[in-house]
């Protein structure tokens, strides 16, 4: 199975790196044949963004996926760039992180979440994905490493349970509070950092922090530096404060995502199907930043359609890379 996933994102490993060839040689004749030795082996870095967009209606919130390379406009900080990769993504392999809240607050949906997250792996997962499972309280606990056998993923989702750690795997931590930071940081930087292609998140969570050694913006970096898109469904009992949701929506605006509330078992069931349709209906753009710096910095990304009726939903930006 990885060697099958391995062919599919190949093109997409790609683009996730510098790319370096021979400059064309200074005096260089229609031989191609170079008058002057010190300028051979001159190597060109071209840094290669790669983003993944979803694209809806303003007003009827339907998908839109048949839109061309010349109906997008991409600027980076400010500075139009030009497009020159562009496809629509409905195959390409998913690498994907399931994050179960299990604090006290979320008591009276966990059965709820469990039910729904099973049936939703089951829609959307297809040859070549891989997903884990993981659950967070008072640590992060691995249940099921990147696996594509749904059995193994139905029963990690099943063992979640309130405040209950102890479970297998590295991203285990042990400190007071809910450490929602923390966990979608380690789910990045452990876990995602090492795979290519297409990446997110889907957390479960009323995004109250209340122990994380992280900040929201660490977890944010983490999710920007490994291009993994993150989408909340804020399930969030009023008991507890209703939900963090300035936190929700800056951890996703930020990377990519979206935060749906969820307010009931049905639209528990619905907010997965508006996730699991986004994530299986995008568009692959891909332009050589103009900005040939390799400074490490934060560069600001904006993604149009030539279309005002519609929304794009992408990643709002990318650090470069560092010499």
């Amino acid at each position: 199975m990885r060697s099958e996933r391995l062919k599919l994102l190949v093109a997409v490993a790609a683009l996730a790196v510098p790319l370096f060839w021979p400059a064309a040689p200074l005096g260089a004749g229609q031989n191609g044949q170079n008058s002057d030795p010190s300028q051979q082996g001159i190597r060109v870095q071209v840094n290669l963004v790669n983003l993944f967009a979803t694209v809806r209606d303003k007003k009827t919130k339907q998908i839109i996926s048949a839109l061309e390379q010349g109906d997008f406009k991409v600027t980076e900080d400010g500075v139009e760039q030009k497009v020159s990769f562009f496809s629509r993504e409905t195959t390409l392999p998913i690498t994907l992180g399931l994050l179960i809240d299990t604090s006290g607050s979320e008591t009276n949906m966990l059965g709820a979440e469990q039910a729904a997250a099973v049936r939703f792996l089951s829609r959307v997962l297809r040859k070549g994905d891989l997903t884990m499972v993981v659950s967070f309280d008072t640590d992060s606990d691995l249940l099921a490493d990147l696996t594509d056998d749904q059995g193994m993923l139905d029963r990690a989702i099943n063992r979640t349970r309130i405040n209950s750690p102890g479970a297998q795997g590295p991203l285990s931590q042990s400190v007071p509070g809910t450490v929602f930071y923390d966990a979608v940081y380690a789910a990045c930087h452990d876990k995602l950092a090492g795979e290519a292609g297409r990446k997110a998140i889907v957390v479960l969570t009323d995004a109250q922090d209340e122990g994380s050694t992280l900040r929201v913006q660490d977890a944010i970096e983490a999710a920007q530096r490994t291009d993994t898109v993150v989408h909340i469904l804020l399930v969030a009992d009023p008991r507890f404060g209703g939900g963090n949701y300035s936190v929700a929506k800056k951890l996703t605006d930020e990377t990519g995502g979206r935060t749906i509330i969820v307010r009931s078992e049905k639209n528990l069931e619905a907010a997965f199907d508006q996730i699991s349709e986004e994530l299986r209906s995008q568009y692959t753009l891909g332009y050589y930043s103009s900005n040939p710096e390799r400074d490490g910095g934060y560069r600001k990304v904006k993604v149009e359609t030539m279309r005002k009726d519609l929304d794009v939903l992408t990643r709002q930006g990318y650090y470069a890379p560092r010499n």
